[in-house]
């Protein structure tokens, strides 16, 4: 039993490295295109995929702020 969880500590620090480097590249500076924003968008999903059963709270806070990146801007727009 020890080996599994070493191995899942192994994971979940991969998971965090992984997850930094995604939130790198959600950076506007870096994702400016269209196909560059689509492949963030995939990379985010297949993090939250990968992180959905860790029980690492580096792991879920980084999906969380990860998702956050890919939700669409809302504009509040006033009309007179």
């Amino acid at each position: 039993m020890d080996e599994i969880a070493e191995i899942d500590r192994a994971l979940d620090e991969v998971l965090v490295h992984l997850g930094g480097l995604v939130l790198r590249l959600s950076s506007g500076e870096v994702t400016r295109t269209r196909e560059e924003h689509q492949a963030l968008v995939q990379s985010v999903n297949q993090y939250s995929v990968c992180a959905v059963h860790s029980a690492d709270p580096r792991v879920q806070h980084l999906k969380a702020e990860l998702q956050k990146t890919i939700q669409p801007q809302l504009r509040l727009v006033v009309s007179r």
